[in-house]
């Protein structure tokens, strides 16, 4: 099965994970906006090259995972490393508040009926880790699942983090490349975003006051985040905590590690047999 790329960025694999050690801003020999930038389109050019060849080959599915808070940049990050490739060649879908139709089947139905098919990158912008993530920091939201609880209701992340780890090594082994990014980013660069967005009449769409009651919960969201990670990071299915503070790293950083895992599948065009190229050459000979 595919590996995951080496990667300061790494979640290990042992369970170790701590969140209060992890950087939300880039390291000090980190390179100038400007080069951040050259870097990204150099990346971005070769992601949509190698897209192309994940077509052709047409024996795995990328599932690109982000992960974060709210501001935390997931949607600009998407739009930035997928932006030289074919829109044919990506699904992108975003998770929000489940209706009463996903409700009623089981917390893993609503994305694996939106996974990526073989040839193709799909893009989860938050996905079934938000099932121990937020709803890990508002318990109440069970309720409305109608689950067969115990009475010790701390087992069901226990299990849910057995489902996603089973449900991911599942994909992993039919060819499906799982890279799951955790966009770090601080609480006072959060709260300089959220001012951004009310100071700026173009951005004032991407306001919430959900998004600041939130806000509020902080620790019990860094916890979740903490205990989820290390549950579920796996060879197979890694996870990045990536520094999120920096826009232009985070980006960077994110299209590389796209890059590298691409690159580890060695990818190429189907061969062409005997028969196929004497075929060719008859339709050569008609077309001149």
């Amino acid at each position: 099965m595919f590996t995951a790329p080496d990667s300061p960025f790494l979640v290990p694999f042992d369970g170790s994970f701590k969140q209060a050690e992890t950087a939300t801003s880039p390291p000090p020999d980190a390179p100038g906006k400007k080069k951040l930038k050259k870097q990204l389109e150099e990346t971005v050019e070769e992601l949509a090259s190698l897209q192309r060849t994940l077509y052709a080959d047409d024996r795995h599915a990328i599932l690109l995972v982000f992960q974060g808070m709210d501001a935390a940049g997931k949607d600009g990050t998407i739009r930035s490393i997928l932006s030289g490739v074919n829109p044919a060649g990506c699904q992108v879908y975003s998770f929000k508040q489940p209706s009463q139709r996903e409700r009623d089947h089981d917390f893993l139905w609503r994305t694996a009926c939106r996974l990526p098919q073989r040839g193709r990158i799909g893009v989860f912008n938050r996905s079934y880790y938000e099932e121990v993530l937020v709803v890990r920091v508002h318990p109440e939201y069970l309720d409305g699942q109608q689950l067969p609880l115990d009475a010790d209701r701390n087992s069901i992340w226990r299990d849910r983090y057995t489902s996603i780890v089973t449900h991911e090594e599942h994909l992993a082994r039919n060819g499906t490349v799982i890279l799951k990014f955790w966009l770090n980013v601080s609480h006072e660069e959060q709260r300089q975003r959220f001012l951004a967005r009310l100071d700026d009449p173009a951005k004032n769409w991407k306001f919430s006051s959900g998004d600041v009651t939130e806000r509020g919960f902080w620790p019990q969201y860094m916890s979740a985040f903490e205990e989820a990670l290390a549950a579920t990071s796996r060879p197979w299915a890694p996870w990045y905590a990536i520094p999120a503070d920096n826009k232009a790293y985070m980006r960077t950083s994110v299209a590389k590690l796209v890059k590298r895992a691409l690159h580890s599948l060695k990818l190429q065009y189907p061969p062409v047999n005997a028969k196929e190229k004497k075929r060719f050459q008859e339709m050569r000979a008609l077309l001149t």
